[in-house]
């Protein structure tokens, strides 16, 4: 008798050829999972808690820690240019679009980020190797383990395509909203510069609901890059995320989720701290 599996993380070690009940009796008993579930439970919630120890991987019995020290950098460095590219492109064609609400460039721009929005990741980065790799030479089609800088700018584009169209749209809606507000009809009928009415009374109050939204995107970015990170080879976050669902190992996928939790918490935490500085009406006691 063998055992083959799906859903069993100690039988999927070998696959369709399955192995002896004693070989996988002994691996449960090495890795705890024959004791009883509220036991591993505290085991792992313990270990996590006390000593930031996630366990180890049931394939090859390496520390979970160490394997998101490994994933965690490279993701960082993508989500990080992809959080700069959507962050300048996205808010200077929002702050162009609002302040020509109506007009040409209103309308160009809000048709570019719709098609943005309509194409897929996956088609998005095929397209981006087909113009900047094939046609132009301009870009590698994957990344090497070196992760240089000049390599990571396409899967970057790619990953934060998609957000800088909704930054883009949701920045031009702020923006073009406030220019009708009381507040600035005030400022301006006191006289005070334009340059002072735009980049201090309106920025200020059109950017809460974008920075919110960049908040939240911090973790989105770190999280979601698995499409994008198996186009480009890219050995980060999201390429561990795919290998843990498809080897079923539930300890990596747990430790990966808890960090990307503890994430957006803290990104949470600093949007709204930066609350009171976009806006003094805003005060905390």
């Amino acid at each position: 008798m063998v055992y083959s599996l799906p859903g069993d993380p100690v039988a999927g070690l070998f696959g369709d050829k399955g192995a002896s009940p004693a070989t996988i009796a002994e691996i449960r008993h090495r890795l705890g999972l024959d004791q009883h579930i509220l036991k591993q439970y505290w085991d792992y919630i313990s270990g996590i808690l006390f000593h930031f120890d996630f366990g180890k991987q049931i394939r090859n019995d390496r520390p979970v820690t160490e394997v998101l020290g490994d994933a965690f950098p490279v993701t960082i460095q993508l989500a990080a240019l992809a959080f700069a590219f959507e962050l300048v492109f996205g808010v200077g064609l929002g702050i162009i679009a609002g302040l020509r609400a109506g007009r040409l460039a209103d309308n160009v721009i809000l048709i570019f980020t719709l098609l943005i929005i309509s194409i897929p990741v996956f088609v998005l980065a095929y397209i981006i190797k087909v113009v900047f790799w094939v046609q132009l030479d301009w870009i590698s089609p994957t990344v090497s383990n070196e992760q240089l800088l000049s390599e990571m700018i396409a899967p970057a584009i790619v990953l934060g395509g998609l957000s800088l169209a909704y930054v883009a749209r949701l920045t031009r809606t702020s923006m073009a909203e406030n220019l009708r507000a009381d507040y600035m009809r005030t400022a301006v009928a006191k006289g005070l510069p334009k340059r002072r009415v735009i980049g201090v009374h309106l920025m200020r109050n059109s950017m809460i609901p974008v920075v919110t939204f960049l908040g939240t995107d911090i973790g989105a970015l770190m999280g979601g890059a698995v499409v994008t990170e198996g186009i480009f080879n890219i050995k980060g976050v999201g390429g561990l995320i795919y290998e843990s669902i498809t080897r079923r190992e539930g300890s990596t996928l747990v430790g990966l989720v808890t960090v990307l939790v503890i994430v957006y918490l803290v990104t949470s935490l600093l949007i709204d701290l930066l609350y009171a500085v976009l806006d003094p009406r805003i005060r905390y006691a």
